[in-house]
């Protein structure tokens, strides 16, 4: 690390090496390279006058790029995909007459962002199934541990804490869901021309369209695609990038969602997130137990959010077939997004595989607002014994009023349960029963034995255990 000048810490600090090699110079002049060759052979399986051992002598030098010489280049022609031209040329004297022949800039430039937003929308895939795998045993685990329901950050009727992470969980399926149809709809860019129209190649290939379209057809298909986008301009659709980058937003947001709930719980006590024996939490108050996980995913998550706005004012000011101004900023946000979902999803997983559980803390909680949550069960079970519904209405509403200004007003335990025992208009009425948390929460239980049945083991099945990025240090 260069300690004199600011050093991005998406890559020094945050994302994984995996995906930092991906959007890294290697990868994509490599691909450029490639893209050169695909071209190369595939026009002269058209007929061109390109010969095998030319091809051969690309094919040879497609990972050996010697970056100071490109760096020479591009201070002299103030162009890098010419720089990288003469430089390979350099390197493969005997095809330097047939680098780049018909093409203009963006068939290595835009070909080559498709095939990296493809393999790192595929990285992203992973790393989502590994997050959903680590909350479905999260869920499995505590099924049917009976935790207070919030709606509106108020107490609400309760639910198990493996449902709840199941709802963690069902957000991240439906963006594992986008993310495969992003990756179905991608296609290449292919051999479209400078402004789209493919004039060139119909002059390198003297006006014969049939084979301007095999052109197309094959050079795609050696990037690994078996569609090319329909029309284009200079660049691929603009549009596209806007839909990748607004999956990448939905990632962060659903994952933001989540460990803001961690984070809450952990401030009731209910939950935390991995802490180590020898963590400190704050330089100042040694006892505390930040939850600095969770913390820096969600200030990685609203990052990647941000750049979803990006990508569509770039799509929306592309004039007529293209303008420049697309460049410096996809050169900022189609990486970085990525980098930061990486790591937002790597510090999901670590957080919700070793996420610690303080039953006992719960069950406290749940006690304290059992009280006025069972109250309608309470009215049922009286009117059935008899009872007048409207008169054992407003007895409740007495006793919940004098009971809620006791905690209150005094700062005492909520003494409900004990005046309604006391008051006799329900002493034919099983207030032990109806006071039990398990009998609260519905079907949650068995609405995780379904969910893990038929939305997680399917993907399992299909995806394995996913990635994690393991060399990352959260």
């Amino acid at each position: 690390m260069n300690h004199q000048t600011y050093e991005n810490p998406l890559i020094s600090r945050y994302a994984s090496r995996d995906m930092a090699q991906l959007w890294g110079d290697q990868k994509k002049f490599s691909t450029w390279r490639r893209l050169w060759v695909a071209l190369a052979e595939a026009e002269a399986e058209l007929g061109l006058p390109i010969s095998a051992a030319q091809i051969a002598e690309l094919q040879a030098h497609v990972d050996t790029i010697d970056f100071a010489v490109a760096a020479d280049y591009e201070k002299q022609l103030r162009h890098d995909v010419m720089a990288h031209i003469h430089t390979f040329g350099d390197q493969c004297p005997g095809a330097k007459g047939i680098i780049h022949l018909g093409a203009t800039s963006n068939f290595v430039v835009d070909n080559t962002d498709l095939l990296l937003l493809r393999e790192s929308l595929e990285l992203v895939r992973d790393r989502l199934v590994s997050v959903i795998g680590s909350l479905a045993d999260f869920a499995q685990e505590h099924r049917a541990l009976g935790t207070l329901g919030f709606t509106h950050l108020q107490p609400a009727q309760p639910t198990t804490m493996g449902k709840r992470a199941t709802l963690w969980a069902y957000d991240l399926v439906l963006d594992l869901e986008e993310v495969e149809h992003r990756l179905g709809a991608l296609a290449a860019r292919s051999t479209k021309g400078t402004t789209g129209t493919q004039a060139s190649f119909l002059e390198l290939l003297e006006g014969d369209h049939e084979k301007v379209m095999q052109l197309e057809q094959l050079v795609a298909k050696k990037m690994g695609f078996d569609k090319t986008y329909a029309v284009t301009g200079q660049t691929y659709p603009r549009k596209v990038d806007t839909q990748i980058l607004n999956t990448l937003s939905g990632i962060a947001a659903s994952c933001h969602k989540g460990a803001t709930d961690i984070r809450i719980l952990a401030h009731r006590k209910e939950l935390e997130e991995p802490f180590e024996k020898q963590q400190i939490g704050s330089s100042a108050m040694a006892y505390k137990r930040n939850p600095m996980r969770c913390e820096r995913l969600c200030g990685l998550a609203r990052f990647a959010m941000s750049l979803d706005s990006s990508a569509a004012s770039t799509h929306a000011t592309q004039w007529m077939e293209r303008t420049l101004d697309d460049s410096a900023n996809r050169r900022l946000t189609l990486p970085q997004s990525f980098l930061a979902i990486d790591a937002v999803l790597s510090i999901y997983h670590n957080v919700t595989s070793g996420m610690v559980v303080y039953p006992k803390v719960i069950a406290k909680n749940l006690a304290e607002e059992l009280p006025f949550m069972v109250t309608e069960n309470i009215l049922m079970q009286a009117v059935t014994a008899g009872g007048d519904r409207q008169s054992l209405h407003e007895k409740i509403r007495q006793h919940s009023q004098d009971a809620g200004a006791v905690v209150k007003q005094e700062g005492k335990p909520n003494d409900l349960i004990d005046r309604l025992r006391r008051d006799p208009a329900f002493a034919d009425v099983d207030i032990d029963s109806a006071i039990d948390p398990g009998a609260l929460v519905g079907r949650a239980p068995e609405q995780v034995d379904a969910f893990l049945a038929d939305i997680v083991a399917p993907l399992r099945k299909k995806y394995g255990s996913g990635s994690v990025g393991d060399d990352l240090r959260v």
